[in-house]
């Protein structure tokens, strides 16, 4: 029988250490915990929140006046294994790293350039996760999601997930309307290993890595992010807040005349992404202080807590940042964090 609590204390459940409260609060570990709290007179008409991992959510208020719901659902399944490729079952309440490295440990590839991404694997789809050149859509299979509402239980394809940029199905239609509990993977090893994007091929030249495989690959990647990316166990944060923008060709061509320095990235349909990481440092950010938050001296792209930040404290200085990157370069940033 799912346990429900009450006024539950969220600090140790968000990667940023923000302070709030919960009215209810359940640990979803089965469908029947999830039947329970859909069955239940009293959270009929209450406002539902899921919680993975907490490495992307900001908690803006004090108080939810609501249930979260903590997904805790586990399990790793080999469902099919041959020369070509590993198709794999996971439960959405597992680690996303803690997955990548069991992947690594059987020399499974496919994952590798994804290594130290926080959060849960429910969560992954939501945000189609991505780093170094590599997204989860690129190698998802489908996923089990149950309906907040009915319980009915639903298998979701890729292209049912309408995966973008940051983006999901699960973001905007379906935003709050399914407890993700399985996603399944399938992992091509026939496939080249990604070394092309940011630093990892520069990385693996000075460490004089003779042998290249996702192991390799992955350990650079974890250097590389370590390098840039503050402890959210030591540091507050919730990673990169802000998406990296994308503007047309003829706007990147404007840009381009007034800053010759200008970072990007030039994409397949002539659009071009602008680091946000960028934008921002040339604002004067990087290293800023607002009170009790801040922006990380190590990475732009970071807001950090720098105290006891209160939610509304990280949306202000994040509200500042999207209003100064605006005036100076025309382009509105959005963030990738979900401000609750």
């Amino acid at each position: 029988m799912v346990k429900i609590f009450e006024n539950y204390d969220l600090s140790n459940l968000n990667t940023f250490g923000i302070t709030s409260f919960s009215k209810f609060f359940a640990t979803i570990n089965t469908y029947s915990d999830l039947c329970t709290i859909i069955e239940s007179k009293m959270l009929k008409n209450v406002p539902k929140l899921i919680l993975g991992g907490g490495s992307n959510v900001i908690f803006s208020e004090t108080n939810f006046e609501g249930i979260i719901l903590h997904n805790k659902i586990r399990g790793i399944n080999v469902v099919e294994e041959t020369n070509e490729h590993i198709i794999i079952e996971v439960g959405g309440g597992e680690n996303w790293h803690a997955l990548v490295s069991y992947t690594l440990e059987n020399n499974w590839k496919g994952l590798e350039n994804l290594s130290l991404i926080p959060g849960s694997v429910g969560a992954a789809p939501i945000q189609n996760i991505g780093a170094y050149g590599v997204e989860l859509k690129d190698v998802f299979l489908e996923l089990e999601a149950w309906n907040l509402e009915t319980g009915e239980i639903r298998h979701f394809s890729g292209e049912e997930c309408a995966f973008g940029y940051r983006n999901s199905v699960f973001k905007n239609e379906l935003k709050g309307k399914y407890f993700i509990a399985k996603v399944s993977f399938k992992l091509d090893q026939q496939k080249e290993l990604n070394i092309k994007y940011g630093a990892i091929e520069k990385w693996l030249q000075e460490h004089n890595i003779q042998q290249l495989n996702a192991k390799a690959v992955s350990k650079a990647i974890i250097a590389i992010r370590e390098s840039k990316l503050p402890n959210p166990e030591l540091v507050g944060n919730v990673g990169s807040f802000f998406k990296n923008p994308i503007i047309s060709a003829s706007e990147f061509e404007i840009l381009k005349t007034e800053y010759a320095d200008l970072k990007f990235y030039q994409l397949e349909n002539n659009n071009y992404k602008i680091p946000a990481a960028w934008l921002i440092e040339k604002c004067g950010f990087r290293g800023c202080e607002r009170g009790n938050v801040g922006v990380s001296p190590k990475h732009a792209l970071v807001l950090i807590n720098l105290g006891k930040a209160k939610g509304k404290e990280v949306v202000t200085l994040a509200n500042e940042i999207i209003k100064v990157v605006k005036q100076e370069f025309r382009i509105e940033l959005e963030p990738e964090a979900n401000i609750i």
